[in-house]
């Protein structure tokens, strides 16, 4: 059987392939070994995992993961022209390569991955970074089917997922929702030049790791409580919050915060509160509604 050391250099088959990295699909190509060597040890050894990657463009983390030990990779790729490569890589890669073609969004990853310890390594295309982030915090049941992600993102998003009520430009809803569920924290970052072609902004390696016993709360009531809250960040939550459809107070002394705090300033187990308190209030009518 051929193996992985036959591959040609990445950029001989991005140029073979008439390759580009396209900026309507969010994609940039790495081709520093250093680096994808880099971004698939940050979760340890890899032997006996399953790794989902998302976005694998022309393979070169992919054959990184495959020669670090991973047991499986499976690889969403939403552009076919990756398609080829991508299968040469798994000519070599002795059935531990699985190529999926779709949109990861749309794609039930918790079946592909089964019941095998699963992470998720990947060079996130920038357009679809939050939105799968988002998903994968909301995955049900919890704990979740992924042990921990390890994902390139922007370091913007970065930020605002590592954020706390300290850092009050970063702090919103997407810091609530990864605090309450996970332990964030951001590695390293990633220059722009790094990339080809290099994008304008600077990349960031996150590792989330998921919370086993989250404080309890309801992730839909959780969302309701943080869009009315952030979405009028200026007001204080005595007014903030009145688009909820309860009274106020009830929530802000459910959490124990001052009536006269803003969004920014209030920390994640007071949300986490309001919530609960939010589902409380909303059941009897929720009951009423149900017996008519």
């Amino acid at each position: 059987m051929i193996g992985l050391e036959a591959l040609p250099p990445l950029r001989d088959v991005v140029r073979a392939h008439g390759l580009d990295a396209r900026k309507s699909l969010g994609q940039n190509f790495l081709f520093d070994l250093n680096l994808t060597r880099k971004i698939a040890r940050s979760t340890g050894a890899l032997e006996g995992v399953t790794v989902i990657e998302i976005g694998p463009g022309p393979g070169g983390l992919t054959r990184t993961l495959l020669e670090e030990g991973a047991a499986r990779v499976i690889a969403i790729e939403a552009d076919r022209r990756f398609i080829p490569p991508l299968e040469e890589i798994a000519a070599c890669a002795g059935g531990r390569l699985t190529v999926t073609h779709g949109d990861a969004l749309a794609i039930d990853l918790a079946a592909l991955a089964g019941n095998a310890p699963t992470r998720v390594i990947a060079n996130l295309p920038y357009n679809v970074a939050t939105a799968l982030i988002v998903a994968w915090l909301k995955a049900e049941p919890w704990p979740p089917w992924w042990q921990v992600l390890a994902v390139m993102v922007q370091r913007e998003v970065a930020l605002r997922i590592v954020a706390t009520p300290s850092e009050r430009a970063a702090y919103g809803r997407l810091a609530v929702l990864a605090g309450w569920r996970a332990k964030s924290r951001l590695l390293f970052d990633v220059p722009a030049a790094a990339f080809t072609p290099p994008p304008k902004v600077t990349s960031s390696l996150l590792r989330i790791e998921p919370r086993l016993k989250p404080l309890a709360c309801d992730a839909g009531a959780l969302e309701r409580v943080t869009a009315a809250a952030f979405g009028q960040r200026r007001k204080m939550l005595r007014q903030s919050l009145k688009r909820l459809g309860i009274d106020p107070m009830v929530l802000i002394e459910a959490a124990g915060v001052e009536p006269t705090s803003r969004a920014e300033e209030v920390p994640i187990d007071a949300f986490t509160a309001m919530a609960r308190t939010l589902v409380k209030g909303e059941r009897p009518s929720m009951r009423h509604q149900g017996d008519r």
